[in-house]
């Protein structure tokens, strides 16, 4: 059973905050190596915290030796009620700028806490002072969580930064997507309206066009998913890769099957046609945005690519 936090001895208290710095110290010990590569500003400025989270624990150790002795008892936060569990940080890959922030955010704010509560129940005044002192390092260290971006990060950083952002968001969430959304609403158009034209039933024609896609869906995830594990690439995991390729393959080809839950065919097929040009239309804005691919060298490729599928579809329908 974890202890209550009023039931501690200042020894005690003591020995939590040398533990609970320790802690906070290899905390952004890993998050400084998780950003280095990506982020080296922001990677910096947690190695700057990391050595005063040590200076803070050395200063804990000098107090606790000096009134207790040299063994130091060990308590952990999860020994006491009240504090927050952390996810450990080696199992965050890859690190997010954002997320790091609020983490240190929570984590500053917690610990002053702990040191404005434990003033309140230590007696000795050279241990109250120290406490105080620490609480009042550890806002600073909030305030710095808060304003990383705009006090320690330099324009050219800042850019730097994004750039790299933008690059591992490209290449771990757009590039899977934006093939699976092409694979999925080229490709299924041929058996979509081979269908439709073929039998001149809607409902016929919208379950081949659920099949097809929730087919190429899961196809299109497997291989994705397979093709590498993102440790020589940096493409990112490979699940997440693959569920983004397979849900937007699917997402592809359900888009203009789903118009033939209307009854009326030449109504249905016309809606689809519409909803074909309309996706064919994004996925060029999409290369356009994200893959540096001219909008209209994207439109033509896109565009003749998914025609001549649609055209081959009705052609082999209505044979």
């Amino acid at each position: 059973m974890a202890k209550r936090f009023k039931d501690l001895s200042e020894q005690e208290i003591l020995a939590l905050a040398i533990q609970s710095e320790e802690e906070d110290s290899r905390i952004y010990g890993d998050i400084a190596a998780g950003l280095r590569a990506d982020y080296p500003a922001t990677s910096s400025v947690f190695e700057e915290m990391q050595a005063e989270e040590n200076d803070h624990r050395r200063r804990l150790t000098d107090m606790y030796r000096q009134r207790f002795g040299d063994h130091i008892t060990l308590i952990r936060r999860q020994d006491v009620q009240g504090f927050v569990r952390r996810r450990p940080i080696w199992l965050v890959h890859p690190l997010g700028i954002k997320p790091v922030r609020r983490l240190v955010e929570t984590m500053e704010l917690e610990t002053r806490q702990f040191y404005e509560k434990a003033m309140a129940q230590v007696s000795d005044a050279s241990t109250r002072k120290l406490l105080g002192d620490l609480a009042e390092a550890e806002q600073k260290h909030a305030d710095r969580a808060v304003a990383l971006e705009a006090q320690y990060l330099t324009p050219a950083a800042r850019l730097s930064e994004e750039t790299a952002q933008r690059r591992l968001f490209v290449m771990q969430i757009v590039q899977p997507g934006l093939a699976g959304l092409m694979d999925g609403s080229v490709s299924t158009l041929a058996p979509l309206f081979a269908a439709a034209f073929a039998s001149r039933n809607t409902t016929y024609a919208f379950r081949v066009g659920l099949a097809a896609s929730l087919g190429a869906g899961i196809s299109m995830g497997f291989a994705e998913a397979m093709s590498d594990d993102g440790s020589l690439t940096g493409r990112g995991k490979p699940i997440l890769r693959g569920l983004a390729c397979g849900l937007m393959t699917t997402a592809g080809g359900i888009g203009h099957t789903l118009p033939y839950l209307i009854q009326s065919f030449k109504v249905a097929t016309a809606v689809a046609i519409i909803v074909v040009a309309c996706e064919l239309l994004v996925i060029s804005h999409v290369r356009n945005r994200y893959m540096d691919t001219p909008f209209l060298s994207a439109a033509f490729q896109v565009i003749v690519g998914g025609v001549l599928v649609f055209i081959t579809g009705i052609l082999i329908g209505s044979g």
